[in-house]
């Protein structure tokens, strides 16, 4: 069961700037930690785990012949050891790997239980050069002394690619790949043996997601790729339950139709709350039911329309990009 916790802090603290994700408490030590942890833990194939957290972003581990990866780490500390603590109850083997899927607090914050744990945390290059930048701006225009400190005090990777690197853990490997979309410095974690691919917050199901980073251009084409490639898969999202390559169309769709409607607005003239007005009706008949529309339809919109007008800031790419 999960333990019940307010909504989504990072969801809020992207919508209301100054929304403090840690609201200035401090973050429990290990023996201060409730027994159900934050998130629902599913077995999906031999030693793969997925972590569906409905209050975070979603985690996951993997157990191989002489140690364990995992995938992401949460928002804070303490969920992060929750989650150490489960993969105890199934294996004593080392955490050898950590993967970022992507910069995000909701899915780097709880990096440094890992890395007191002697794991080494591999991403995309870009994640190490804006973990520690570019999440102050979930904080607002004046970040707390607090809130600098926990993003200034995130455990960065250590090993970071370009566009593919291959992690063993015996004989099991994991397969970590680039993809453009959500925020510039995304990967998946595949495993070919039982076909299972971490897809981060390239997938949804049936979330809204955030577009603050977002290109929804390539975005599309990313989907349209993973649907393809990974024809016959069970998918971990960012947010959202265990998924199937439906799902992939499903959330696809979803960007395509957004994309289409803000095109359709902007061409007649429409801009602002004009916009938002003319778009909104149609996208709530047909997604309304999805989780943070509430709170994601309009920043969606409005940033859709930026992209499609050419106004859209996106993060700095790091410097040294490698081949593609």
């Amino acid at each position: 069961m999960r333990t019940k916790t307010h909504f989504p802090i990072l969801i809020l603290a992207l919508l209301l700037s100054s929304f403090s994700i840690y609201g200035g408490r401090a973050v429990p030590a290990p023996q201060e930690q409730t027994k159900e942890p934050p998130f629902v833990l599913h077995k999906i194939a031999e030693g793969v785990y997925a972590a569906i957290a409905e209050h975070d972003g979603n985690s996951g581990f993997v157990v191989g012949d002489d140690g364990v990866a995992v995938i992401d780490t949460f928002t804070t500390s303490d969920a992060a050891g929750e989650l150490l603590a489960e993969i105890r109850k199934v294996t004593k083997l080392p955490v050898r790997f950590v993967v970022n899927t992507h910069y995000h607090l909701d899915h780097t914050g709880g990096n440094g239980v890992f890395a007191a744990e002697g794991a080494t945390i591999v991403a995309h290059r870009n994640v190490r050069a804006w973990a520690r930048t570019e999440n102050l701006k979930f904080f607002g225009p004046d970040p707390k002394p607090e809130q600098k400190a926990r993003v200034e005090g995130i455990a960065l990777p250590t090993v970071v690619y370009s566009n593919e690197i291959e992690l063993y853990l015996g004989s099991r490997r994991l397969v970590v790949r680039y993809f453009p979309g959500h925020t510039g410095g995304d990967s998946i974690v595949s495993l070919p043996d039982v076909k299972v691919v971490f897809c981060g917050d390239l997938l949804w199901k049936t979330h809204l997601p955030n577009l603050i980073d977002a290109s929804t251009g390539p975005w599309i084409e990313t989907l349209n790729r993973l649907a393809k490639e990974y024809a016959v898969a069970t998918f971990v999202p960012g947010h959202g339950e265990v998924a199937e390559t439906a799902d992939v169309t499903v959330f696809r769709d979803y960007l395509a139709t957004l994309r289409s409607a803000v095109s359709k607005a902007q061409a007649e003239g429409k801009s602002g709350g004009a916009l938002v007005d003319a778009v909104m009706p149609a996208l709530k008949d047909k997604y309304g039911t999805w989780g943070f529309f509430p709170y994601f339809a309009k920043s969606n919109i409005l940033q859709t329309a930026d992209e499609l007008a050419g106004k859209k800031r996106l993060p700095g790419l790091a410097q040294s990009t490698g081949s593609r």
